[in-house]
């Protein structure tokens, strides 16, 4: 039987921690289903399309992952999708506490799939989509924090709808 993971999240934008993360999970998992939250509780600065995009466009290369948008519970999604497995990523201690009660929550929902936690490697483990956002308000320098692909994407944009 197939083992289907569901890795959701904001993504606002995809970053080079988040790639890191599904790049590990597909060598656990036989595919990985990428979930973008529209997520209006954290105003991204990113619409879900272009989220979406960026999105498919960083893991256009993997085979076995795919990209959906979303506005419903996590679980239900899950269900939809087949999938058995939650990914969360932890970068930090700090990580832990939040992503140890969604887990639990999840799980309150639907005993039948499990959260497994994975860490970005080191050289990603302090990037943030919040850290990005911040620097691309000043027009810094992103491109060692975002996949190429992400990068030609926001590089494209007008940088005033950046701020």
């Amino acid at each position: 039987m197939k083992k289907i993971a569901l890795y959701p999240g904001t993504f606002d934008p995809i970053t080079n921690g988040h790639y890191d993360i599904i790049k590990r999970a597909l060598n656990l998992f036989d595919e990985v289903i990428v979930a973008v939250a529209i997520s209006h509780d954290k105003k991204p600065m990113f619409s879900l399309n272009e989220r979406i995009e960026m999105t498919t466009k960083a893991t256009q290369n993997f085979q076995n992952v795919h990209v959906v948008g979303f506005d419903n519970l996590t679980v239900e999604l899950a269900k939809q999708h087949d999938a058995s497995v939650l990914i969360r990523g932890l970068r930090a201690v700090s990580d832990f506490e939040y992503e140890l009660q969604i887990g639990y929550l999840n799980n309150s929902l639907d005993d039948t799939i499990e959260t497994v936690y994975l860490m970005p490697t080191l050289q990603h483990a302090f990037i943030s989509s919040s850290i990005v956002r911040g620097l691309l308000k000043f027009n810094a320098k992103t491109e060692h924090l975002l996949p190429s692909e992400v990068q030609k994407i926001i590089g494209s944009m007008d940088p005033c709808t950046l701020q």
